[in-house]
């Protein structure tokens, strides 16, 4: 449910000339995943691309009408990228008859708005639920059967243990990536596509489906056991120790390898889930290989398997899912939950990509977009129901949204020539984090929350809105601030004697690649040297130069 944006010969005349403008197109790489020293990037068009996403909610995107108001705002909001829903019911409404209308509507809005699209296909699961498959399936259980709870009661869930339930959506998504090669291969609108969404078990942690109990019965599967013991010193410590008090086993049943229990039963869940969805991303690029990622609804504190949706791509699961479906390109987190930093460095595990693609529209998605583009180099930020606020003119957390993508978009050159290359860091700031340490070569900086300075109106409250930065090491004393609330001072930690002055300071905006000088900074806007900040309401640019002294 979200749309997506992205950024950024030698021959005779007669020639040159001769070539289309959908030739020279095509002559692109289609979007792709490449590492940027010890991070990833996504490349589109052959440029790196950073999401300023946004997730549309669930029924937006279900006819041309209901979208005809949204396109002016998400350019207003500054997204470069749309995450979209296609929904199994709509695109094949009777077994084999597709309907592409709606989906090719979308791609002509989305390239005629200079908006990239990530595709959310609600096929089998939606949030756990089978809600968006079509109706030929719903009303033929015996085909297409549905998991059942530990008392044997159905639920609207389809049970990835019936080949005819996989089989299904093959066909239908095999389809819909033949269509989007066809139609979108050429001008690649389309940059990343989720198969499934928030996939899960409820009420129960396990399926009790007669054809998920023969398979709880058998051994564990030869491939998950050999990833394991391949993988034992890097496993994440969690599983680890569910594998370990069973005494690292590497053959036996479920319950012999793992033990009884709900952990057990949600790990069983974790690798057919995994194996269904392999099957279906398999299926897709084999046909069109756009990256793909699948995304989870984290579970909630203090809460068993099957309270909330068990086995999903969960950060204490993220080994069954690396094992059992090895073709995805990466595991994503969607947040309802406040630490995001907790979550975040669960999911940075593994080697594993960081793109957050469905985060609650609340007043931090700024402050986050900053922290997580920044501090972890994720591939980019998506907040949902990007639309679903109709007012004019915007409200201060969408205004603050828009200014931080904006700024983002400014510094992508920079941020491209230094990923990956330990020169870039974000933080993210509120009343229990004032304030943290970096380090950029000789430096460290100690980067704190503005409100702690007790200069502007509400830094006496008890409610601090969350400030965030993107802070870039461009050369050896010159760095660029992008962000809000935030305030730096410094120190030389390589060598202590010297003090650490700020030589220079401008605060302005890049058009056309170029820096532009809109203020020197000093004085008052310094605190006479003693820091670089911008306060909470001031989403601001800065490069400054620092310089040491006796």
């Amino acid at each position: 449910m979200s749309i997506v944006i992205l950024l950024f010969i030698s021959c005779n005349q007669s020639k040159t000339s001769s070539i289309s403008e959908e030739e020279s197109e095509s002559a692109k790489s289609i979007p792709h995943l490449k590492k940027q020293g010890n991070a990833t990037e996504l490349i589109v068009d052959d440029q790196p691309y950073t999401i300023l996403g946004g997730e549309l909610s669930n029924s937006t995107f279900t006819s041309i009408e209901s979208m005809e108001p949204v396109w002016e705002r998400l350019k207003t909001l500054n997204l470069n990228t749309v995450l979209a829903p296609v929904y199994w019911e709509l695109i094949e409404p009777t077994e084999g008859e597709f309907d592409f209308k709606l989906l090719d509507d979308l791609i002509i809005k989305a390239r005629n708005n200079d908006l990239k699209l990530v595709l959310l296909w609600f096929g089998s699961w939606k949030n756990s639920m089978s809600s968006h498959v079509p109706s030929w399936v719903k009303k033929n259980q015996e085909k297409y059967p549905r998991v059942k709870d530990d008392s044997g009661k159905s639920h609207e869930i389809l049970t990835p243990f019936s080949n005819n339930n996989l089989q299904a959506d093959l066909t239908a998504f095999k389809t819909l990536m033949q269509h989007i090669k066809e139609f979108d291969g050429n001008n690649h609108t389309v940059i990343m596509v989720q198969p499934e969404n928030e996939i899960g078990m409820l009420p129960t942690a396990r399926d009790y489906h007669p054809l998920a109990n023969e398979k709880f019965k058998e051994d564990v599967p030869k491939e998950l056991m050999d990833y394991l013991q391949k993988n034992e010193r890097e496993l994440v410590p969690e599983f680890y120790t569910i594998w370990n008090k069973n005494g690292l086993k590497i053959n036996g049943t479920w319950e012999e390898v793992f033990g009884k229990g709900l952990h057990t039963d949600e790990i069983f869940m974790a690798w057919y889930f995994a194996q269904y969805t392999k099957q279906i991303i398999d299926s897709g690029k084999e046909i069109y290989p756009l990256p793909m990622f699948v995304n989870a609804a984290l579970n909630r504190p203090n809460k068993n398997p099957g309270e909330y949706p068990s086995a999903g791509p969960l950060p204490h699961l993220m080994d069954v899912w690396k094992a059992g479906c090895s073709s995805v390109d990466m595991l994503s987190p969607d947040f309802y939950f406040p630490n995001i930093k907790y979550w975040c460095d669960l999911y940075a595990r593994q080697n594993n990509t960081l793109f957050i693609p469905e985060h609650r529209f609340d007043n931090t998605v700024a402050a986050k977009a900053l922290f997580t583009i920044g501090h972890y180099e994720s591939l980019g930020f998506s907040p949902f129901s990007i639309e679903q606020i109709p007012s004019k003119p915007l409200q201060p957390k969408e205004e603050k949204l828009a200014k931080v993508y904006d700024i983002i978009n400014q510094i992508k050159p920079i941020l491209d020539i230094n990923k990956g290359q330990n020169k870039i860091e974000g933080v993210l700031l509120d009343k229990d984090v004032k304030e943290v340490l970096l380090v950029f070569g000789d430096y460290e900086f100690k980067v704190s929350h503005t409100f702690n300075l007790g200069w502007e109106p509400n830094s006496s409250s008890e409610n601090w809105e969350p400030s965030g930065a993107i802070i870039i090491q461009n050369d050896e004393n010159e760095f660029f601030y992008a962000g809000f609330g935030v305030s730096l001072t410094f120190k030389n930690i390589k060598n202590p004697n010297l003090n650490t002055g700020i030589l220079k300071a401008e605060k302005g905006y890049f058009k056309n690649g170029n820096w532009n000088v809109y203020q020197h900074l000093n004085g008052d806007q310094t605190h006479q040297g003693r820091h670089i900040r911008s306060f909470n309401d001031d989403v601001t640019i800065q490069r400054f130069t620092l310089y040491d002294y006796e």
